[in-house]
């Protein structure tokens, strides 16, 4: 499933980066439409229809979770931009705990919750969604800040872009096939341990990047040390995720670890443009008078209608967010590795299931 999933991205990587540059960014939002209309069609051909239970939709689980992750997340990103004393970034988060902890209750006494409380009990279940979401925190922002610096900074097209990134697609299935391979015989902890750390690794290599940075010296290195650890990550944890869940919550088990991968990236992302919006406005207050003390008349003139530093200054300022995300992407990857090596505990039973043995029944 993880290669797989690696070979799509990396035929996304080149196609987004195709449609970017020849077309234009807005008809990479119509790439899902053939795609969704092609599964539609072939989904009742092609795959077995599962066993029907009765149930209905919990829209109240469903509205009160969306508004109370879109108000935590717009208050990480409005304190970007105001600050964390800011009335409107303080009520943010406020509203956002109330809504959330109405969804709670929601969840509690709802007959068919979208997200089924008991799930989170056993303790293996709930630390691999707690390492995901830790790790989708690290990578949406890792992608998105590091798009950024090659672009911007190392002046790659969106398809040299798209190119840059394909060796994350090829080690990712890499570190899919070796835990596939040595799983059944150590366990999902050891891969889960490992990968973080490779992940944090790569991150922390990241943080080194800066204006004088190359792609084969600064960039290619960590991204294959970061992607082998999600290739080992993915496997684990979908393999735990599901591990002793009876077949017909099998799909709730699932889709809480899809759901905590998207709810990691929002809140990740918007912590991360935190950390970058911080650190390179300080930066900018060091640029700003190294630019002016050289500058000619005519550009100071243009720096007082924009407010734009020119290039290398920009560059420095750009480097300097980017390198405070990486270090908070980072910590997020620190967090998974330590609820692997701390919440994580297999079992015996839980490696004769792997293996293929008899294992546990549901429950």
């Amino acid at each position: 499933f993880a290669a797989v999933s690696s070979g799509g991205g990396a035929i996304g990587l080149l196609a987004g980066g195709m449609i970017v540059e020849w077309l234009n960014w807005r008809w990479v939002l119509f790439v899902n439409v053939p795609i969704g209309l092609l599964i539609a069609l072939a989904a009742p051909r092609w795959i077995k229809e599962s066993e029907r239970h009765p149930g209905h939709f919990d829209i109240a689980g469903a509205l009160t979770s969306t508004v109370g992750m879109v108000l935590l997340v717009y208050g990480f990103i409005r304190a970007a931009q105001d600050g964390w004393r800011d009335a409107l970034t303080l009520a943010s988060f406020a509203a956002a705990v109330v809504v959330l902890a109405v969804f709670i209750l929601v969840e509690r006494g709802s007959r068919q919750p979208i997200t089924p409380l008991h799930m989170f009990a056993d303790r293996n279940r709930a630390g691999t969604y707690g390492i995901m979401l830790s790790l989708a925190a690290a990578i949406f922002g890792m992608f998105f800040f590091l798009t950024l610096f090659v672009q911007d900074v190392l002046g790659f097209s969106p398809l040299q872009a798209g190119l840059a990134f394909l060796p994350v697609s090829a080690v990712i299935a890499v570190g899919a096939a070796l835990a596939s391979r040595f799983l059944p015989k150590f366990g999902p902890k050891p891969f889960m341990v490992v990968g973080a750390i490779l992940a944090t690794a790569g991150l922390a290599w990241l943080t080194l990047t800066d204006v004088h940075s190359t792609y084969a010296g600064s960039i290619l290195g960590p991204i294959c040390v970061f992607g082998l650890g999600m290739g080992m990550e993915f496997v684990s944890l979908t393999l735990m995720a599901l591990s002793n869940v009876p077949v017909r919550e099998t799909g709730a088990a699932s889709g809480l670890l899809n759901a905590t991968q998207q709810v990691g990236g929002s809140l990740g992302l918007s912590i991360l443009v935190t950390m970058f919006g911080t650190a390179s406005t300080n930066e900018a207050h060091k640029q700003i008078p190294r630019f002016l003390a050289q500058a000619t008349p005519a550009e100071r003139l243009r720096f007082k209608h924009t407010g734009q530093l020119p290039s290398p200054w920009s560059d420095h300022v750009l480097t300097a967010g980017i390198s405070a995300a990486f270090i908070m992407a980072a910590i997020f990857t620190v967090v998974a590795a330590l609820i692997a090596l701390v919440v994580i505990q297999v079992r015996p039973s839980d490696l004769e299931r792997l293996k293929g043995g008899p294992g546990p029944g549901p429950g």
